[in-house]
């Protein structure tokens, strides 16, 4: 990836235990991410594609426009951050996935969403 086109992901994972029924297998977290564009070029988010993965392997695609109904427009130095949410059958369970960006050149380009861990409290030592 080029210096002009560096877009930095930041995820923070949170268990929501009042929307989960560990007795049926119902794991409700949220996250929050901020996406920040480190590089020299506007780029605008157009899509994204997340791969949420539970400790028993069954795997979650989701591909979608923009994130929370907003194709977030980045100047170099701006940040956008959004929280959403996923659910899974187990207690812990892995994101990631990838950000599609334009930038003001016409160039599209990805933008990783580096692994992050789903997990209930003092589930992961």
């Amino acid at each position: 990836m080029s210096e002009k086109n560096n877009i930095i992901v930041e995820a923070e994972p949170e268990y929501i235990a009042e929307q989960s029924m560990p007795a049926q297998g119902r794991f409700v977290f949220a996250y929050t991410i901020t996406i920040t564009n480190a590089g020299q070029i506007p780029a605008k988010l157009l899509s994204r594609h997340w791969v949420i993965v539970d400790s028993n392997g069954k795997t979650q695609e989701v591909r979608g426009e923009g994130v929370v109904g907003e194709q977030p427009y980045l100047r170099p130095g701006e940040s956008f951050s959004y929280t959403s949410g996923a659910i899974i059958d187990t207690a812990v369970g892995t994101m990631q996935g990838i950000y599609l960006m334009r930038s003001d050149e016409g160039e599209s380009f990805s933008a990783a969403i580096p692994k992050f861990t789903l997990s209930i409290p003092r589930t992961l030592h």
